[in-house]
């Protein structure tokens, strides 16, 4: 499989943590080979959910060594590179690239607002210019409710243009299906992956690739079920199935539930464990949780 043809279910992986709130590597192999087995194509590793802007560039880089040292696959792994410094990005990307991992997923630089496409332009060219390597496949990441800095059309259509083997693709997780929509339409072909599930059949549907979404770390088979028969009389029951976890979710801190969650499955309270700023869910917040996702859980496959 080579980087530009990825698609599917992907996880943003969650990073489990230790008691010293470490990077637990064999805890997060693990998790890495269950989600592999479970209907997950491949894993993001350091995206957003893996709470990513929390961990440094040399305890990022670590991170990918100990996965791949561990036995996952490098070509189902995706490298979350994007940082405020151009520098530092730079050097994220140009070790995960070196480690043979099948692409990276790139933040614009977040820190600064209301930049202009031209700035925005010249940051990632300068990464990808620093890099220099033609391995280098780039999955840009828009997330405008949590960056504040949108990938804008206009600046996609820039980097498609000038980077064409570099830019194969982008994770929208604007939450906004115009938008997507848009870049689907208007850039057939690329690697266009919603970063909702909810969206997942019409992204199929308008030629897309897939999802990396962070419901994936705990209902992989359902959303892979879906993937598998989008075509499928039934698809449009199988999008609407869902909707339950989304729901459980709604209320609560996504990621410290989220890990709860594993929690709760794997039998290991170790996974409760978050890096500030997140807080891990207290005892009361953990058994509505797991009341809740049992009152809600869905039957469907």
């Amino acid at each position: 499989m080579t980087s530009t043809s990825l698609r599917g279910v992907w996880s943003p992986m969650l990073t489990p943590v230790d008691a010293d709130l470490m990077p637990d590597l064999k805890r997060m192999a693990e998790f890495g080979r269950y989600l592999l087995d479970n209907g997950c194509h491949g894993l993001v590793i350091f995206g957003t959910t893996s709470e990513a802007t929390s961990f440094s560039a040399a305890e990022r880089m670590a991170v990918v060594e100990g996965l791949l040292e561990a036995g996952l696959p490098a070509d189902k792994l995706v490298i979350g590179t994007g940082t405020p410094s151009i520098t530092e990005t730079a050097e994220l990307t140009a070790h995960a690239t070196a480690t043979g991992v099948a692409g990276v997923m790139m933040l614009p630089p977040f820190y600064y607002k209301g930049m202009s496409d031209q700035g925005l332009f010249d940051a990632f060219a300068q990464v990808i210019n620093r890099v220099d390597d033609d391995r280098l496949k780039i999955y840009l990441y828009h997330i405008p409710p949590v960056s504040q800095v949108p990938i804008s059309l206009t600046l996609l259509d820039m980097l498609v243009g000038e980077f064409p083997d570099a830019v194969v693709g982008i994770k929208d997780s604007s939450g906004d299906w115009n938008n997507q929509k848009a870049i689907l339409e208007g850039h057939p072909g690329f690697g266009t992956f919603t970063g909702s599930e909810m969206f997942l059949l019409n992204n199929l549907r308008l030629g897309g690739r897939g999802t990396i979404c962070a419901t994936a770390n705990v209902i992989p088979a359902q959303i892979r079920a879906l993937y598998d028969n989008w075509q499928a009389a039934d698809a449009e029951d199988r999008q609407a199935s869902l909707l339950w976890m989304r729901e459980v979710l709604s209320g609560v801190p996504v990621i410290p539930a989220l890990k709860a969650l594993v929690a709760q499955r794997t039998g290991d309270p170790g996974w409760l464990r978050v890096r500030p700023p997140f807080v891990s869910l207290t005892e009361a917040e953990q058994k509505a949780l797991y009341a809740k996702a049992e009152k809600s859980l869905s039957p469907v496959a």
